[in-house]
């Protein structure tokens, strides 16, 4: 096992990972937006810069329309963070982010990390759709896999 899967196991079980994958898949089949999950074990202090930092080394920035979300997980700091594209932000602004942060919070403080992480995926996949809805040769960008660091 690669050694950043152990930071992914600590938080989700298997199927909750496959839970996970569902949801970006069926999220990104209404939206040529693109949905990521991005797990370590720690973010170096920061998870807001570490999931900037990870957003462009995932190629996020690189989407056609700009309109990429990650959702940034620090194990072992018990923190996390959500980063979206230039083009997605100008659509749903800071108060989005915000509800979105304020709810898998909550999930997260009870220990519903899978429960949380589905729920985030479909809230912000509802907003890819309507501000960039899936379009006919629409490809998936990027995978829709857990990543780790």
């Amino acid at each position: 096992m690669p050694w950043w899967k152990n930071a992914v196991h600590r938080l989700l079980s298997q199927k909750d990972q496959e839970r996970i994958v569902a949801a970006i898949a069926a999220a990104e089949l209404r939206t040529s937006g693109e949905i990521r999950v991005h797990v370590e074990a720690t973010s170096g202090g920061d998870p807001l810069a570490a999931a900037r930092r990870w957003f462009v080394r995932l190629g996020m920035q690189k989407t056609a329309h700009r309109n990429g979300i990650l959702i940034y997980v620090a194990v072992d700091e018990r923190a996390f963070a959500i980063a979206g594209d230039d083009g997605i932000h100008v659509h749903v602004g800071d108060d989005f982010w915000n509800a979105v942060r304020d709810a898998l919070r909550e999930d997260f403080a009870r220990g519903a990390f899978a429960d949380g992480l589905v729920r985030a995926i479909g809230v912000t996949g509802d907003r890819l759709a309507a501000h960039f809805p899936r379009e006919t040769g629409d490809r998936n960008e990027l995978p829709d896999e857990i990543s780790g660091g």
